[in-house]
């Protein structure tokens, strides 16, 4: 049908391709596939959004995911976001010890 690659943060929510992604599938009455859950988004919030406005999308990476897996799953991206954040800010400071 379509494919669109986006290249704004996950991190971030005003993503122009997946917005058009989102549209595109809604007026073909089609699913958004999507490689991995976290490259959508890692952010729990963000994806139950997506779920509560009925965005119809699977993730190659756990195609037969219910409702309450992919909300798990979002939260433990999101807690894998915030770990690597937290690294990448400790690995910055100076004085650290390599």
């Amino acid at each position: 049908m379509a494919e669109f690659t986006e290249v704004e943060s996950g991190k971030r929510s005003d993503r122009p391709q997946l917005a058009k992604a989102i549209a595109a599938c809604n007026k073909r009455k089609a699913k958004l596939v999507i490689t991995k859950l976290d490259r959508l988004s890692r952010n729990v919030h963000f994806i139950s959004g997506l779920m509560e406005r009925k965005v119809d999308f699977v993730a190659c990476d756990m195609p037969s995911a219910s409702a309450f897996m992919i909300n798990i799953y979002a939260a433990v991206a999101q807690e894998e976001r915030r770990m690597i954040s937290e690294r990448t800010m400790a690995w910055r400071r100076p004085g650290r010890v390599e």
